[in-house]
């Protein structure tokens, strides 16, 4: 179905307002997926918190200039959906790498974080990025062992006092 100019003005302004909130971008070319997996995906992709839309790739290329993804502008060329990250960088990843462990058909074209175009061999290594939780509780893990460490170092110095005075009582046992 065609779209008048005012629907591609209101496709451009969509996907240029999430894009210039995204995290992460990556673009997959979908041909020969059905309705039933590209429903799956969405669905998919919803629950992770991830924009996907199929855009014609003039509007797409509009939508994305003068924000962090204007390098996907050149590789934007086929069949393509877009999936943006909205709460963390490797939710689109980990959404397009999960689905194309069982669908070969959709292939990653680009990969954005930051206003860098990486290789779309870094999806791997985008998608294995902690979510905000996770970076979280590590960062939590770092700061508490020091603590730990000195809790544990000061609850040495009576338990070593115990053991010598055991020691001292035991040799005495044995001595008379």
């Amino acid at each position: 179905m065609a779209l008048n100019l005012d629907q591609k003005k209101v496709v451009v302004e969509e996907v240029a307002s999430v894009a210039s909130n995204a995290l992460s971008a990556v673009a997959a070319e979908y041909r020969g997926l059905t309705v039933e997996e590209m429903t799956d995906l969405r669905v998919k992709a919803r629950n992770e918190g991830v924009y996907l839309r199929v855009v014609k790739n003039t509007l797409a290329r509009r939508a994305v200039k003068g924000t962090d993804f204007e390098c996907l502008q050149d590789g934007l060329v086929g069949p393509l959906l877009l999936a943006f990250s909205q709460e963390d960088p490797g939710a689109a990843a980990r959404v397009i790498k999960e689905f194309t462990k069982d669908n070969d058909k959709l292939v990653v074209k680009l990969v954005s974080v930051g206003g860098q175009l990486l290789e779309t061999s870094e999806l791997e290594r985008l998608a294995k990025m902690p979510t905000r939780d996770q970076a979280i509780s590590m960062l939590m893990a770092v700061m508490k062992a020091p603590l730990d460490k000195f809790a544990r170092t000061l609850n040495e110095v009576p338990g070593k006092l115990v053991r010598t005075v055991a020691a001292v009582r035991d040799q005495k046992e044995g001595a008379a």
